[in-house]
């Protein structure tokens, strides 16, 4: 339920002789739309139009825009069309009540989930209020809900599904031919999808999303409006079995993001009419009055940068400061966690009040603990939060630090509460994730190392442009991260020892896995055949030209069948030198995505691209962004395409390094620029085709077969193992030698 408001008078003067003017363009062909026997490419076979039967005028409007599009074989998109009847708000004779298909009540909880407000702090009490959908909500959700159930019964695999008030963007069909053609390659390997999002409207300040390519995302809520949406048919059947539609019909879809394979165009090619009002009416607007929500433009607050600063947090070991820390992370904050001390320079700006931080949050740090007067009297308006095991009854050191923070703004959280985001969301005044509050174990308070250690060893480093998230450190003047070293009794690892030495001369099944999939800036598609393990050479792996429908290339990649938290991770390599290709050993892992990389781009083998992708959160949390990293360039001294040499990547809680035939060749600490990554990752080897001529300049097919060489894959690190299988073999050490 997106409040938009009403367009004016001349706006939809202008609007609708703009519409006669576009006559005049030639007629559009979309390659995505087909009649079913057309070929055997998946493609947009039936469109639906959801039309009131008293409002002829609209559906002549939407025969004149699908006239201006052609379908894959030039005949025109309303020869694909159906019109459907709406369902008519006028005909109920009294207030819609639940039954299977529709349940007309929900709560402002449930609005503020797709639209939190994070400036509101409405009470339980109106969060969980009822509110009652009108009629004419009811009968855009049962209209919807009968073309789903017309889809899941039909023969056509992918419908377009449009409301009578919309039209077409002037490059509507080249576009969506774009978004298509990158859905196709995504659902190469994953199941079809379920809803395609064509026309939307964002919540203020955009949508939680991941971004897949340039025209296509991945939301996870936040999308108002279903004026314009592909519909498969599956998708159909799911949509059908999650009912009844609790609420709005574009809300309560949005609850279920997370149970349907959802995308959505990376900008809206359909869009409501501007010379037409809409009839509907929104049961919402009390509510969100009621609470300060909205002004007269409905406005909304999303996904903005943490407003509330600084955050001090203090607790004992074991009374979640670590978790903290890391939700803290998750909401946007660049958190400073688990040390006994503050570096030097970031202590003194720190006293001094000085905005020049790095840290706008800080978490468990021991040297501050003795001086909570200090910062109370230096930050008036700062946050402060304090965690209690409640495990414990009497706890002196707590009660005096509470005594001590008397009359500042605190908030307590207990081991035990249940609904922590929500303590600390009201307490922030901003919006919580969608995923679940994390679980992780206290790592207590690490010692720091001399700050005049050199973080970084190559001088002929070169940084290319990062990603602008929170969770990077922009280059500063004398700042080099946090040398620290790690407890010996630290808690992330979980596990068993391995040592393992593969030489590749033949394919092990159970320790690799050959893909055959691909991702978006790949122009290659994976083949398990272009992987091939020869007696004394080791793993080839092949790249040529071939058309595979979704890519005009194949390539070869192999990766761990187990993850791995920390370790070293060795391979002898010998990469390809062809422009456009990507030879590449990495640590990988998604939701919340991080990667440890080595690269070597073809059209620059003397050079060697390291990598770090981090997002903040517990297994399982849905943190994606970030697409560039925080890449470095190390010149080699060498070509690497000429012969073999050994990589590695030395991956500890505390520090990362990149080493080069047992040299070290640079090193990163924690924030220098990112947090280490502390989830388990998988090992993989490959090579590509990039997209990026940036990145590894432009492939051309006369350069093609290329092989990367894989001779060797030395592994020592620790296998992650689920908590239940720790439990059952705590004291059991693996040492696999091959």
């Amino acid at each position: 339920m997106n409040l938009l408001p009403q367009r004016s008078a001349i706006i939809s003067r202008i609007f609708r002789f703009w519409l006669i003017l576009r006559r005049l363009m030639p007629r559009q062909k979309c390659q995505a739309f087909a009649v079913k026997s057309a070929n055997d490419f998946p493609r947009i076979d039936k469109i639906y139009v959801i039309n009131l039967d008293r409002a002829p005028r609209r559906w002549l409007n939407m025969k004149q825009e699908l006239n201006r599009i052609l379908d894959y074989s030039k005949t025109e998109l309303l020869n694909l069309t159906e019109r459907y009847v709406a369902v008519d708000a006028k005909e109920f004779t009294k207030d819609p009540i639940k039954d299977a298909k529709v349940d007309p009540f929900y709560t402002l909880s449930d609005q503020l989930f797709v639209e939190p407000q994070p400036l509101t702090l409405p009470t339980q009490l109106e969060l969980d209020q009822t509110i009652e959908m009108s009629r004419a909500e009811c009968a855009v959700a049962r209209s919807h809900i009968n073309v789903w159930e017309q889809v899941a019964a039909g023969d056509n695999e992918h419908v377009l599904i449009l409301e009578d008030d919309v039209w077409f963007h002037s490059r509507f069909a080249k576009d969506l031919d774009d978004v298509w053609k990158d859905l196709s390659s995504i659902n190469n390997i994953n199941t079809s999808f379920d809803v395609l999002y064509l026309s939307y409207y964002e919540v203020k300040n955009g949508a939680p999303k991941t971004i897949l390519s340039n025209n296509l995302f991945r939301p996870v809520r936040g999308l108002w409006h279903l004026s314009g949406y592909v519909l498969s048919r599956e998708g159909a059947k799911k949509l059908i079995r999650l009912l009844p539609s609790r609420g709005p019909i574009d809300l309560w879809i949005n609850h279920h993001f997370k149970d349907l394979n959802v995308f959505a165009s990376k900008q809206s090619l359909i869009s409501q009419r501007r010379d037409i009002k809409s009839s509907n009416s929104y049961s919402i607007l009390p509510a969100l009055t009621t609470i300060g929500a909205i002004t007269s433009e409905g406005a909304s607050l999303f996904n903005i940068r943490p407003t509330e600063r600084p955050i001090f947090a203090f607790g004992h070991e074991g009374s979640g400061q670590t978790s903290l820390g890391m939700a803290l992370s998750m909401l946007g904050y660049r958190c400073c966690s688990d040390f006994e001390d503050l570096p030097n320079r970031e202590k003194q700006r720190l006293f001094e009040g000085s905005d020049d931080r790095v840290f706008d949050a800080y978490v468990n740090i021991g040297s501050l603990n003795a001086r909570v007067g200090k910062l109370k009297a230096k930050y008036p308006k700062a946050k402060f939060i304090l965690t209690r095991n409640e495990d414990e009854i009497e706890d002196v050191a707590f009660n005096k630090l509470s005594e001590s923070l008397e009359g500042a703004d605190i908030a307590i959280l207990h081991t035990g509460d249940t609904k922590k985001w929500r303590i600390i969301c009201e307490h922030l005044v901003c919006a919580p994730p969608s995923c679940s509050y994390p679980k992780l174990k206290d790592v207590g308070q690490r010692p720091i190392l001399d700050e005049n250690t050199d973080s970084n060893q190559d001088s002929n480093l070169n940084q290319p442009k990062h990603d602008g998230s929170p969770w990077i450190i922009a280059s500063r003047k004398l700042w080099q991260g946090i040398n620290s070293i790690t407890r010996e009794d630290c808690p992330n690892i979980n596990g068993a020892t391995v040592k393992i030495t593969d030489t590749l001369e033949f394919f092990n099944s159970n320790r690799w896995l050959r893909r055959s999939d691909t991702f978006t800036d790949n122009l290659a598609l994976f083949r398990p055949s272009n992987t091939k393990f020869v007696s004394e050479i080791g793993a080839t792996l092949l790249i040529k030209e071939e058309s595979l429908g979704v890519r005009d290339f194949s390539a070869a990649s192999i990766s761990s069948k187990d993850q791995y938290l920390f370790g070293k991770f060795e391979a002898t390599i010998q990469a390809s030198n062809v422009p456009g290709v990507v030879t590449g050993f990495f640590l990988h892992r998604n939701s919340p995505r991080q990667e440890i990389d080595i690269e070597v781009a073809g059209n620059r083998p003397n050079r060697l691209l390291i990598n770090v992708f981090y997002n903040p959160g517990d297994v399982g949390a849905n943190f994606d962004y970030g697409y560039r990293g925080s890449p470095s360039h190390v010149d080699l001294g060498f070509d690497a395409s000429k012969e073999s040499h050994r990589y590695a990547i030395e991956w500890k809680p505390n520090e990362i390094r990149w080493l080069v035939d047992d040299k070290l060749v640079h090193r990163r600490v924690v924030w220098d620029p990112t947090p280490i990554p502390h989830l388990p990752m998988t090992l993989h080897a490959n090579n590509w085709v990039t997209r990026s001529t940036e990145l590894a300049g432009r492939i051309y097919s006369r350069n093609l077969p290329t092989v990367s060489i894989f001779r060797k894959i030395q592994i020592e690190a620790n296998i992650d193992i689920p908590d239940s299988e720790v439990n059952a073999s705590s004291h059991r050490k693996l040492n696999k030698l091959t």
